[in-house]
């Protein structure tokens, strides 16, 4: 998921700036995605299951009308929100005005809340989590005296990893969960135009000049008065960045903390290659994500870098998408080998992870149709061994296959020579040249930032009430 959001004292076509930079942000969500329009307090929105520019025309954007702030979002859809009525951004209307909220992320105690929420009288239409958060947030503002006052207290009962952007009729608020696990930055334009965006490769797309990134558990107003930061959040708790950003998530042109995404990703691949060194004549690497981290392992093994895959460039990103029986579909025609690199080779394969291993075996069996004499898989990642409760659709252990088998079983599974992942704790040393300060492993080490959400035996449009509830009503 990714949010993007503009602010400026002019009206203008904000609605098209803000589809660029949606358009930057598409690798990061697949299912659907959304612009809200505000023009002097008056909000246009439009959103729709689909990539940016499948559900964006000429007429949609159009539609929007030119304003002072715009708000959007792409969404991946996890297994249980990849419904057109997950897509974000969503409106709010209530008594003290109109908001647009948008998130990337997860909160952990959405079943907790949303429970509370209920048993008050609060009426879901999503199983989203930007749902919770607008109720949440609606609450606070009613005692609140700004919404700004409302963010702030929204988020001392908001427990997880969020990069939140909320509009008011007059204001552009961006906030961070107190461990910054997912990441949020903002730039300027030339015009004085403010712009909000998970990675900064989007502002780049539309002129804006990187100023810096929102920190852990920081609150950044936008409004005519200028740019405000509320810090009362901040130096609460550790850093724990996202790791998984630096080896997945995130575009390779994009900065993080101050450290490139690409250098990030060689350093990983360098880090391989001394972990898992293994005599061969090419190193090749699986678009798009794993590239960086192969002409890292070539580099330092001092073995050529090949061409060996390619991919099909309208085919998105498979770890992402919702179900098992997708990804194998779309993996049958997303990459497709270069013979001339691969053909009577010892091949070294370095990909960004194997999770699931769905491209593993398929993979295989493509380059040693090709030609390859050897196959050895490295994972830029370390093994998957636990689940993400903070944004990735990674939902239990049953999912992991480093969970169920050693590597040099997965090695036979795939009919490759050998497999090797990535030491876990080569993995804190990826952004050694930036300023973050701790990452968040915990799919890799089981060292969790947070508490996990407490299993409430309740379906998620369950009107159940907990025995405990029940109890305590009575």
């Amino acid at each position: 998921m990714a949010v993007f959001g503009i602010f400026g004292s002019k009206t203008e076509n904000v609605a098209s700036s803000t589809y660029y930079g949606l358009y930057a942000l598409q690798h990061r969500g697949q299912a659907s995605c959304g612009i809200v329009v505000n023009d002097d307090g008056v909000f246009h929105s439009y959103k729709d299951a689909g990539l940016v520019n499948e559900v964006f025309t000429h007429r949609i954007l159009d539609g929007l009308g030119l304003g002072q702030m715009a708000l959007g979002n792409v969404h991946y859809g996890t297994s249980d929100t990849k419904d057109r009525i997950n897509a974000e951004p969503m409106l709010i209307n209530h008594v003290k005005g109109r908001l647009a909220i948008s998130h990337d992320g997860k909160i952990v105690n959405y079943d907790e809340l949303r429970l509370d929420l209920e048993l008050q009288g609060s009426i879901f239409h999503t199983s989203n989590d930007v749902e919770v958060i607008s109720n949440v947030i609606t609450r606070e503002r009613l005692v609140s005296s700004s919404i700004e006052e409302a963010v702030c207290k929204a988020m001392y009962k908001l427990v997880g990893g969020y990069a939140l952007l909320i509009m008011s009729p007059q204001k552009l608020i961006a906030a961070r969960d107190q461990n910054g696990l997912h990441p949020l930055c903002y730039g300027v334009r030339d015009d004085g135009e403010y712009v909000i965006s998970s990675e900064s490769c989007a502002l780049n797309v539309v002129g804006a000049t990187f100023v810096r990134d929102i920190e852990p558990g920081e609150i950044v107003v936008f409004s005519k008065d200028g740019v405000k930061s509320i810090r009362e959040h901040c130096n609460q708790k550790p850093e724990r960045l996202c790791v998984f950003e630096y080896i997945y998530t995130s575009r390779p042109d994009s900065v993080i903390n101050n450290c490139s995404v690409h250098l990030a990703r060689k350093r990983a691949g360098m880090f391989l290659a001394k972990a898992h060194p293994v005599e061969a004549d090419v190193v090749i690497g699986a678009p798009d994500s794993g590239l960086d981290a192969a002409i890292g392992y070539a580099e330092e093994s001092g073995i050529p870098y090949g061409l060996g895959l390619i991919k099909n460039k309208y085919i998105g990103r498979t770890f992402i998408d919702p179900g098992q029986n997708v990804r194998e579909d779309k993996v049958k025609i997303k990459l497709n080998p270069v013979a001339e690199t691969v053909k009577g080779k010892r091949v070294i394969l370095v990909d960004d992870s194997i999770v699931r291993g769905t491209t593993c075996t398929r993979v295989v069996k493509l380059l040693r149709d090709a030609g390859a004499k050897e196959i050895h898989i490295r994972s830029s990642a370390p093994e998957f061994l636990n689940p993400c409760y903070y944004g990735t659709d990674i939902g239990s252990k049953a999912e992991l296959i480093a969970c169920k088998y050693t590597p040099e079983e997965m090695a036979k599974m795939f009919g490759a020579d050998s497999v090797g992942f990535l030491p876990v704790e080569d993995v804190f040393k990826l952004g050694a040249s930036g300023t973050c300060k701790g990452y968040c492993a915990a799919c890799f080490n089981g060292d969790y930032p947070t508490e996990g959400p407490k299993d409430l035996g309740l379906n998620k449009f369950d009107i159940k009430i907990s025995e405990n509830k029940q109890t305590e009503k009575n």
